[in-house]
């Protein structure tokens, strides 16, 4: 019985790394359904501003709302984020790179007159889809 021989923990953490989705996740599917059935149109993938490297969700230009939808892994998220044990010099400062470019963002883009609506991967897409209604229709 000669087993294939299997690949390091590092080869199989960058293949698994890699296979990350950066859009068209499983929420983004789900709350951007939600809002279309909600009558609501936007831009997927589309950067708010010129100048800033980061591309929205779900954007609504003419009424300047911006969605950002969060990996509680990736972004650090305070309920269910846990430190990988591996790789311990790497991670932590990953995830607070990850942490200080969202607030950044989020400064950068209410500053200049956008309304940032942040939810994390865990929060229902019904609700999600709520909020974004009640912040659109009422800019």
């Amino acid at each position: 019985m000669n087993r294939p021989p299997q690949p390091s923990a590092s080869a199989r953490a960058g293949r698994a790394t890699a296979a990350n989705r950066g859009r068209d996740t499983r929420l983004e599917l789900a709350v951007r359904s939600r809002v279309h059935a909600r009558g609501l149109r936007y831009f997927v993938g589309r950067r708010p501003m010129p100048g800033l490297r980061r591309t929205a969700d779900l954007l609504f230009p003419r009424v300047r709302v911006v969605v950002l939808l969060d990996g509680c892994y990736w972004h650090g998220c305070p309920e269910h984020f846990r430190m990988p044990t591996a790789n311990p010099g790497y991670w932590p400062a990953k995830i607070a790179r990850n942490v200080a470019r969202d607030r950044e963002t989020d400064e950068k883009l209410t500053e200049a007159g956008w309304r940032v609506l942040r939810f994390w991967e865990h929060e229902d897409p019904d609700d999600i889809a709520c909020e974004i209604e009640r912040a659109v229709r009422q800019a």
